[in-house]
């Protein structure tokens, strides 16, 4: 919705339909043009299949947001090989191929921006949901380092935002097994968790979405392979 107040037209990409209606629905009353793709971004040829969509519908790619990832909240112990497949899938192979993919578009163009969803689990926060997502985090900071070195040859800017705690519902899932977990209400939890950050405020989605369009836009045309944190002073890198 933020690129769309800006004037983007827009390729929408998630595994819920409804819920991508609705956003093409909320774009479009902007006066924006719109196209919706279901899709698992944990499979490279729905990947290829999506790019190539968007290709034919809009003649060329000049952002993308690799904003699709999944977590579940566990202990170290408690990871299973189906949690790391689960995590990595989406977060680290389908990151890494979505970028891959629409580059090879950016390239032929001479130009474009891929902005890549990291978090702070990627540095390290101890409160991380698990480990095995903290490991896939980190991947794509190291991935948006190298592909900003081996893309800026062709004009090409990448880089990562670093979330903190954010209110999203993927968040409220993880703050309910917590709550849980510790016997609080999702109010109590919540005061917990905002309590550690040193401003004392979550992330709303907006704030996220505010850094993704500094880093398309003028400001961020010589900006390349950081890993901006956006966390309320959580962790100091």
């Amino acid at each position: 919705m933020a690129y769309a107040a800006e004037g983007a037209d827009l390729v929408l990409a998630d595994l819920n339909a409804e819920a991508l209606a609705e956003v093409q629905k909320a774009v479009e009353a902007k006066g924006r043009r719109a196209i919706s793709i279901e899709a698992d971004l944990g499979d490279v040829e729905a990947i290829d299949a999506m790019v190539t969509t968007a290709i034919k519908q809009f003649g060329r790619i000049d952002v993308l947001v690799n904003n699709a990832g999944v977590t579940r909240k566990a202990f170290m112990m408690d990871i299973t090989e189906a949690d790391w497949d689960r995590i990595h899938r989406v977060n680290a192979k389908g990151v890494f191929f979505c970028m891959q993919r629409v580059a090879r578009e950016m390239i032929k163009q001479n130009s474009g921006r891929i902005i890549n969803m990291a978090s702070i689990a990627g540095k390290g926060y101890r409160d991380s949901s698990n480990v095995a997502y903290a490991g896939s985090k980190g991947a794509v900071i190291a991935m948006t380092r190298m592909a900003s070195s081996q893309l800026g040859g062709n004009n090409i800017n990448v880089n990562a935002i670093c979330p903190g705690i954010t209110r999203t519902a993927l968040y409220n899932t993880l703050l309910e097994t917590q709550a849980k977990n510790a016997g609080l209400s999702m109010d109590e939890m919540a005061k917990v968790a905002f309590d550690t950050i040193p401003l004392k405020l979550a992330n709303e989605p907006e704030d996220i979405a505010a850094m993704a369009v500094f880093l398309a836009g003028p400001g961020g045309r010589t900006i390349t392979g950081q890993s901006y944190n956006i966390d309320g002073g959580l962790i100091p890198d």
